[in-house]
């Protein structure tokens, strides 16, 4: 076991009482952090660590996103939500092989870990490649196998899912867990959504779905089913197990008294939202119910990167945008989002805090820098001025798996090379047009 101490370092604890410390130390045995503030007496490290001019936080924890779709970034631009759908991203994603999504998944993590996150809930196919890429890179993730129904699926059926969650759970040393994925209630039968809460209640698992992304999604279902997309998982079993649900943007006030009462996760992923012009998620009204709303980037083909500080931000930005209320989203809460409540929806509530018995999942970030003088304010230095490229350091479970910007995991170089290749050869050869997407 391995004990390493951080010295000198200005400290977001992210705890209960919001607690920053300045010039303090952080010691950590093995994978959890054992003090902070000042060392243990006699704690011989084996490690320590000058963090000088630098903060220390706990790592960011995307909480809904599809790694793999690294190759379609900047693929589908500029488009409304159907044509980006039909005319790019099914059109690419049908020609998929479980290669392409192994190196796809490469790039994201690669990319994650530069930008301060130490864990994320990928919601994709040929779930097997990602968890190989999860496991290389030494983050967590909570992984989940997207299927569409009966037929039409990419790689595997709901029993295949079901094989998938089976062999990685709890792999890697406990950073893997896995849920199953149904895509949708516009996707998948209502008839499939009870038949998967079923499945995944008796084998013991959570569920991690889309959920009531448009207007136009609630009044069709309301034409089908008579009931929103969120009743109709209600309905069906799905919040009978833990849920993850991502965007929430078209809900009521009785959906969110749903969500709260079952206590369901939701995930707004505002650079998305902003970008495929969606809406905005109702956070404040969310919270006021007692929902854990995490953060998430969603995949790179609508949010083009996997930056959790940027997200923080804009969750900050746009209620206060949308409320026209500046003390909307205050001080860490955002913070708070992109780490704890991430966290918490994963599986592992004992991250997303610097504090005495929490996992050591921590980033340090370079404020040496014009744009973070003078620190007045370290929650507002960090939400408002901090840039992804600050992170020097990365740390899951007491292990760096980056030092000083260098990635100690991952062949950098090979990835890119990789990952590039295979993108331009998807978006290069001849795609047949396949229609998946239908409100």
């Amino acid at each position: 076991m391995t004990k390493t101490l951080i010295q000198h370092a200005d400290v977001v604890t992210l705890d209960a009482a919001g607690t920053i410390l300045r010039d303090a130390e952080v010691a950590i045995d093995g994978e959890r952090i054992v003090a902070v503030g000042r060392a243990p007496a006699g704690f011989q490290p084996d490690e320590a660590l000058d963090a000088t001019n630098h903060v220390l936080m706990p790592g960011f924890v995307n909480a809904h996103t599809h790694a793999p779709m690294t190759f379609e970034r900047g693929w589908a631009e500029d488009l409304p939500l159907d044509r980006w759908f039909n005319e790019r991203v099914w059109v690419v994603e049908s020609q998929l092989t479980d290669e392409d999504v192994y190196w796809g998944a490469l790039l994201a993590v690669a990319e994650m870990i530069r930008g301060g996150t130490v864990a994320f809930a990928d919601h994709y196919f040929y779930m097997d490649r990602v968890a190989d890429a999860v496991e290389t890179s030494g983050l967590r993730a909570l992984l989940a196998w997207c299927v569409f129904g009966e037929e039409n699926n990419i790689g595997t059926d709901l029993q295949g899912t079901v094989d998938f969650v089976q062999r990685w759970q709890g792999a890697a040393d406990g950073r893997i867990r896995t849920v199953l994925g149904p895509h949708s209630p516009y996707m998948c039968e209502p008839r499939f959504l009870a038949r998967t809460a079923a499945v995944a209640a008796r084998i013991g698992v959570g569920i991690h779905i889309h959920l009531a992304e448009s207007q136009e999604q609630v009044d069709n279902s309301l034409k089908l089913h008579d009931r929103s997309p969120v009743e109709v998982l209600e309905t069906n079993g799905v919040f009978d197990v833990p849920t993850i649900a991502a965007h929430c943007i078209s809900i009521n006030e009785i959906d969110q008294e749903i969500l709260a009462r079952h206590e369901v996760t939701v995930v707004q992923c505002p650079n998305c939202h902003m970008k495929l012009g969606m809406g905005v998620t109702p956070v404040p009204a969310l919270q006021a119910k007692g929902v854990n709303v995490a953060l998430g980037t969603d995949g790179t083909a609508s949010s083009n990167d996997l930056n959790m500080l940027k997200e923080a931000r804009l969750a900050a930005l746009i209620q206060k945008l949308h409320h026209r209320d500046p003390e909307v989203m205050p001080g860490d809460l955002p913070l708070r989002m992109a780490t704890q409540n991430g966290a918490r929806a994963l599986g592992w509530p004992d991250s997303g805090t610097i504090t005495p018995g929490a996992l050591a999942d921590l980033i340090l970030l370079d404020c040496d820098q014009p744009h973070w003088r003078p620190r007045h304010d370290l929650v507002a230095n960090l939400l408002h001025s901090a840039q992804a490229g600050d992170v020097s350091h990365t740390m899951v479970a007491g292990r760096w798996l980056m030092k000083d910007r260098r990635l100690l995991t991952l062949d950098v170089e090979r990835i890119l090379w990789e990952a590039e290749k295979r993108a331009l050869a998807l978006v290069g050869g001849e795609l047949s047009v396949v229609r998946m997407y239908a409100a």
